[in-house]
């Protein structure tokens, strides 16, 4: 199957996006209106415009709208906050369905705030994100499993996006995990497709999409040691697909490893969110040819053009036909 015909199948898929769906500020400030604050002393930075979009799982859905997906939905939980009404009017406003989100009182949106600096157009001052360090309490736990369940049936795709970088707070608990692995036993003919920064090696049943680093981490905090064929065998029967930046991607197997090429890029901009573009294209080629190979091959060809684009890019089926062109 070519690459066109590949792509021309994505609009008839409906995909989900389970976990931590972030919001993303992005702040252009002017070095010229910096003041110090008269009441506090301290040093002030002028902001002169925001730009938003959504990040972490939020970067893939994205990316799925913009590969064409014909349905894209997003589960996951967000404050009843003002950057809780930011995000899902970003998310609505290019189509992505927002109704599975669970608004929770006392809970602060996931949102990274980043300075750039409006004379050079780079980030240069330290970001401020809210995060969460609590677990959600057990009713809210409940709930997203049980939307869970509810939804599966509508979806062909499920990526899960686990992104939270501390112990406590992410969506993706053990029951969320545990429900994900069940629901994937039960509905073989659908993909799931998890993308998890530190718990990888807890995951089950699913198509598993760490980086190099996060896999090699993942296998040593299971195994002991580094073995990546071992650690695709304790998830499950899936492949385990490895993004190793510019080199490509390994396809490993229970029959072998196998290399898939990355698309030459010369003078990357910005690889922020290339992993989450990676698995939006492969995920849905993995759901067109049942290829890990292909869904390999189909998001590098992704990545290769969101990496030329500065922030979290997208990439359509017009730009992956050219990069294969261009490859």
């Amino acid at each position: 199957m070519s690459t066109e015909d590949i792509l021309g199948r994505f609009p008839g898929l409906r995909a989900l996006v389970v976990g931590d769906i972030c919001l993303d500020r992005w702040c252009r400030y002017d070095p010229a209106a910096a003041d110090v604050s008269r009441e506090t002393g301290i040093p002030r930075i002028g902001v002169v415009a925001t730009q938003t979009t959504a990040g972490a799982g939020g970067t893939v859905a994205t990316n799925l709208v913009a590969l064409g997906a014909g349905q894209v939905g997003v589960l996951g939980v967000i404050g009843q906050d003002g950057f809780g009404y930011e995000l899902k009017r970003t998310l609505g406003r290019i189509g992505i369905q927002t109704d599975l989100l669970l608004e929770v009182d006392g809970s602060q949106t996931f949102t990274y705030t980043k300075l750039i600096n409006n004379q050079t157009g780079v980030e240069d001052q330290p970001r401020v994100d809210f995060i969460s360090t609590r677990d959600f309490a057990p009713e809210v736990q409940r709930q997203i499993i049980q939307r869970l369940h509810w939804s599966v049936e509508e979806y062909d795709v499920i990526l899960v996006s686990d992104q939270a970088e501390t112990e406590h707070g992410g969506v993706v608990t053990a029951g969320v995990r545990e429900t994900i692995s069940d629901l994937a036993r039960k509905h073989p003919a659908k993909v799931f497709w998890a993308d998890s920064r530190l718990r990888l090696e807890l995951f089950r049943d699913v198509v598993a999409k760490p980086n190099l680093q996060e896999a090699r981490e993942a296998s040593k905090r299971l195994l002991g040691r580094v073995d990546l064929q071992e650690l695709r065998r304790v998830i499950g029967d899936k492949p385990l697909v490895v993004t190793c930046g510019a080199e490509g991607a390994q396809v490993i197997e229970s029959g072998g490893t196998r290399w898939v090429p990355g698309a030459p890029v010369e003078h990357p901009v910005d690889v922020c969110g290339a992993g989450d573009s990676f698995s939006a294209g492969a995920a849905l080629t993995l759901a067109v040819t049942g290829s890990a190979f292909e869904a390999a091959r189909i998001g590098n060809l992704v990545a290769s053009v969101t990496i030329m684009k500065p922030g979290t890019g997208t990439a359509s089926p017009a730009e992956v036909l050219q990069a294969e062109a261009r490859s």
